[in-house]
């Protein structure tokens, strides 16, 4: 079976932090998350008796293309949650799933691996009625053989996680993605200067955005350049991070962070697979690696806290979020006090932000000047036990 088949049709199961019957308890919910890292699959283990609608079985779909009613005179009295995967593809059915909602007490699960056609179709969004959630690739708390060097190089999809050539997988997910996501939904006026633009991006992966920088090394327009990211965003492959602008004395940059969703993603478009232990841009994955954990956690326990970066002329901190943490992110084995700089500088503001601490791959955790120092496990079994991140505004 080819590679692209694979990212189809691969099952694998694992203990995923997100709780669908928990939230569809409380709500009808859409449930967005990048291609392939496992809605269908969370959907059969915990949603069972679920009547489904799957969108990419052609039968269902032109059904339901021709007459959307169809939709409730599938659906018996005793269903109590409705799943329809892959909704982008029928926004018209959306009017169908509202009427449902006012008219009967079932709850409706809507799947889609992104909301931007959603959106642009100006699709009904049932008015507020239902909530947002979303799926992340699997975390260190979802994998009982984590593996950091290998996570860095290909990612968490879980596609990918127990593939025997994770290479090809990768390059097969890209080419998926571009064809789909991108080519067939015309995205992009322009789709060959949108393959080029993806390996800059991807080579700037947790950089500031400048536009024109990226404009003279893509050879795209820096018009254009914004159009793209916003796709990228739209589609979930992507995100930005935002700057923390609240300090006084130090002048701070206003200039937003991109991240890929996941670490091999972005690797495999900029081209450099396999990364070495001691090459540079394990760095930037191991940062990245440590933000989405971050992002997931507060994302599955429903957690609304801001998160963003800040930097000024001389200084910097990877991670800040809310009040409650600032955090910079180090790969090296060994705790130095000079890893404390951005967040001493940050400290001297006087934010009200309640701790601040150094995560690496440290042999040993502990405190150097009222600022913590730990190992990378340990953060994340006390942040996953939510030790770190309080649920309070």
């Amino acid at each position: 079976m080819a590679s692209h088949c694979r990212l189809c049709y691969t099952y694998t199961m694992y203990k995923r932090q997100l709780n669908l019957a928990k939230l569809l308890n409380k709500n009808h919910f859409f449930l967005f998350g990048p291609r392939a890292t496992g809605k269908s699959s969370l959907i059969k283990s915990q949603l069972k008796t679920a009547r489904l609608f799957d969108l990419l079985d052609a039968d269902t779909y032109e059904e339901l293309l021709r007459r959307p009613k169809a939709l409730s005179e599938k659906i018996k009295k005793t269903d109590k949650i409705v799943v329809i995967d892959e909704i982008q593809k029928l926004p018209l059915l959306l009017d169908e799933v509202h009427r449902l909602i006012e008219t009967t007490s079932i709850h409706f699960l809507l799947t889609g691996s992104s909301a931007r056609k959603l959106r642009l179709s100006g699709a009904n969004m049932l008015g507020g009625r239902a909530r947002e959630a979303q799926l992340f690739p699997l975390t260190y708390h979802e994998l009982t053989d984590f593996d950091l060097l290998k996570y860095l190089n290909f990612g968490g999809l879980p596609i990918i996680w127990k593939s025997e050539e994770p290479i090809e997988d990768l390059e097969a997910y890209g080419r998926l993605y571009l064809s789909e996501e991108i080519k067939a939904e015309a995205a992009v006026r322009n789709y060959e200067r949108f393959v080029r633009f993806m390996e800059i991006i991807a080579l700037s992966n947790g950089q500031e955005l400048n536009y024109q920088n990226l404009s003279s090394d893509s050879g795209v327009p820096s018009r254009t350049i914004e159009g793209h990211i916003e796709v990228l965003k739209d589609t979930l492959i992507g995100f930005e991070l935002l700057p923390y602008t609240k300090t006084i004395k130090r002048k701070c940059s206003t200039k937003s962070k991109f991240y890929f969703f996941d670490c091999g993603v972005a690797n495999y478009f900029s081209r450099r697979l396999p990364l070495a232990e001691n090459s540079t841009d394990l760095g930037v994955n191991f940062e990245l690696f440590l933000i989405q954990e971050i992002r997931a956690f507060l994302s599955y326990y429903r957690i609304k806290k801001d998160i963003s970066y800040w930097r000024s002329k001389t200084y910097e901190v990877d991670l800040i979020v809310g009040t409650d943490l600032a955090i910079e992110f180090k790969l090296s084995t060994q705790f130095k006090p000079e890893f404390l700089s951005g967040l001493k500088a940050l400290k001297e503001e006087k934010v009200k932000i309640k701790r601040f601490m150094v995560v690496g791959r440290f042999k040993s955790s502990g405190t150097y000047e009222d600022i913590e120092y730990l190992n990378y496990e340990t953060f994340l079994k006390l942040l996953w036990n939510q030790k770190i991140i309080s649920q309070t505004f």
